[in-house]
């Protein structure tokens, strides 16, 4: 009798085990979901401000005037 309420103990803590594995891993696939959109809004958001920068960026013609200290 004993052995059998052990064996039952085993396979109770078994499946409770399994249901925290899987909530854990509902959690973890939840997280990756939420960070591959902010990638994508972050790849998106990349993409529109290289739209926007001028096409010579560093290398484009200046104003000398605007190389000026501040104090003249």
């Amino acid at each position: 009798m004993q052995e059998i309420s052990f064996t039952e103990q085993r396979l109770n803590d078994l499946e409770i085990k399994a249901s925290y594995t899987e909530d854990l891993l509902d959690q973890l696939n939840l997280t990756i979901y939420r960070q591959q959109q902010q990638i994508d809004d972050l790849a998106r958001e990349l993409v529109r401000l290289r739209q926007q920068a001028p096409e010579g960026g560093a290398a484009a013609a200046r104003n000398p005037r605007d190389e000026l200290p501040p104090h003249y």
